[in-house]
């Protein structure tokens, strides 16, 4: 396992967490996401295609109010955080 992928994997979760906290927006953590390059690269690519999507959800669900969105913010959170969780046991496999 990469020392930097696993720096960037950890620095997701500590966004995530700050994300839920309500101390990063939605595209701020989507942004941050999308720069983790050398983490991305560790995995295989269907974690990019999962990850893509959730991002692309959680960003779309931050144009509206909980109430007219179909995407739950907090679904949104518990699938980034098992994506993260399924990030490491592959990285730890690896």
């Amino acid at each position: 396992m990469s020392d930097t992928a696993l720096y960037e994997l950890n620095s997701l979760r500590e966004r995530l967490q700050q994300l839920a906290d309500g101390g990063l927006s939605p595209h701020g953590f989507s942004d941050a996401a999308r720069h983790q390059s050398a983490l991305l690269a560790a995995l295989p690519a269907r974690y990019s295609d999962v990850l893509l999507g959730l991002l692309d959800r959680l960003e779309a669900g931050a144009l509206f109010t909980e109430e007219s969105c179909s995407f739950s913010q907090k679904d949104l959170h518990d699938s980034l955080q098992v994506w993260l969780d399924k990030a490491d046991q592959q990285l730890q496999r690896g």
